[in-house]
């Protein structure tokens, strides 16, 4: 499989697009604040190691989902190529940021152990207001994150790679999450999602090498495929 540069990529983006949103999904199953008190500094104080359990599986499935933005691609380079490559990059760019939220968890847990849920919301709040903070990691770059991932859907589907219903369950899984509180419903919201991604990964899976070689566009002159460089290389 590490040879051969085309079933190396097929497995992969397979399995990132099976792991990634499981990640995620795990997460709010075992995050504190999922079921206890909805201020973190509390819910963390409550349970310190599941609190970094999830905070650390939210860190890797966001680092995982923006390779997954990425991994999509492939399946858009017959048709809707402009769209992709836009959409994609920008998703990655907002999952990457949005990993880079995940180290507030350990400063919101230890705020907690030293103030009450009122003074550390209220530090926090100030440490987040910070220009440098707002417009590196927050805005708009979480947005891109979160509804860019439906959006880059909408695109595979309209490559003819999916059905309907996938983009349709990730937008509404992911854009109803904006709207209601963090808890029980997330569980439901963000597991419906990792079903939805989770079936692309499937789909790849079962493909063999030669379905996935096909979506590299061969009618170009000069375009060069895992195979026209084989062949060139041999």
């Amino acid at each position: 499989m590490f040879k051969d540069s085309a079933d190396f990529r097929r497995i992969a983006s397979g399995t990132l697009l099976i792991v990634a949103p499981l990640l995620q999904a795990i997460a709010v199953i075992i995050d504190p604040g999922t079921w206890g008190d909805d201020r973190e500094a509390v819910s963390f104080g409550d349970n310190p190691a599941l609190a970094q359990a999830q905070s650390a599986l939210y860190h890797w499935a966001y680092l995982l989902m923006a390779l997954v933005a990425i991994a999509l691609l492939h399946v858009m380079r017959r048709r809707m190529v402009v769209f992709g490559h836009v959409v994609g990059s920008l998703t990655a760019l907002g999952y990457i940021n949005l990993s880079g939220m995940l180290m507030i968890d350990p400063v919101e847990w230890w705020l907690g152990q030293r103030n009450t849920p009122e003074q550390s919301a209220k530090i926090l709040d100030e440490m987040l207001n910070l220009p440098g903070v707002v417009f590196a990691f927050q805005m708009p770059w979480l947005f891109f994150a979160i509804l860019g991932m439906p959006v880059l859907l909408v695109g595979v589907w309209r490559a003819g790679f999916t059905h309907w219903w996938v983009p349709l369950v990730v937008a509404v899984g992911y854009g109803t999450s904006l709207v209601v509180p963090y808890g029980p419903a997330s569980v439901v919201l963000w597991g419906a999602c990792a079903v939805a991604i989770g079936s692309l990964g499937v789909k790849v899976l079962r493909m063999s090498r030669t379905e996935w070689v096909a979506y590299y566009p061969t009618d170009a002159p000069g375009r060069t495929t895992p195979d026209s460089y084989a062949n060139t290389t041999a």
